[in-house]
């Protein structure tokens, strides 16, 4: 499974308006630091302003930035609204569905609690997490405030936290 572009640049953009919450921030400025096409941009900012998520203002001395605490932002929900197909097979559209084996398969069930798994991951990370130092401080009371930024990092943590076998 791979995200849309589209969902990739709406995560940057709202990266970067939790760390720089104490200023107006322009698309022009959004375009310069991540090098993506303005008019792109202005689609996920209109489309996040829509939501609730971003506050936009017009004109001269105008700009945008987060309504809401990155502490509040579920990763997951941004994932959500941005992205348009979550069907990993064929079988999870019915109306589209021809597979001779959906009867008798259970690779559409697997898929689907990989699927909830991934969510489950998202949603327990909000944009506080990964936004950097200047969000997370911010963030609320009790949440979490890291999420390894290499594969390898959380493993390896957890298996130098857990007492290995057979050691006394």
């Amino acid at each position: 499974m791979r995200l849309a572009e589209y969902t990739d640049y709406t995560l940057r953009v709202l990266m970067y308006c939790a760390t720089h919450r104490d200023e107006l921030v322009t698309i022009g400025t959004l375009a310069e630091h991540h090098g993506l096409s303005k008019n792109h941009l202005m689609k996920i900012v209109n489309d996040l302003a829509r939501q609730g998520v971003l506050e936009t203002t017009r004109g001269r001395g105008g700009g945008l930035r987060l309504l809401k605490d990155p502490a509040s932002i579920r990763i997951g929900d941004v994932v959500r609204a941005s992205e348009t197909d979550f069907r990993l097979v064929e079988c999870f559209d019915p109306q589209t569905n021809v597979c001779t084996l959906s009867a008798s398969c259970r690779l559409k069930r697997l898929f689907g609690s990989a699927l909830q798994a991934y969510f489950k991951e998202l949603d327990g990370a909000t944009l506080a997490d990964i936004a950097g130092p200047a969000a997370a401080s911010r963030a609320a009371p009790g949440a979490r405030r890291t999420i390894p930024l290499s594969p390898a990092a959380g493993p390896a943590r957890r298996a130098a936290r857990q007492p290995r076998r057979g050691a006394a």
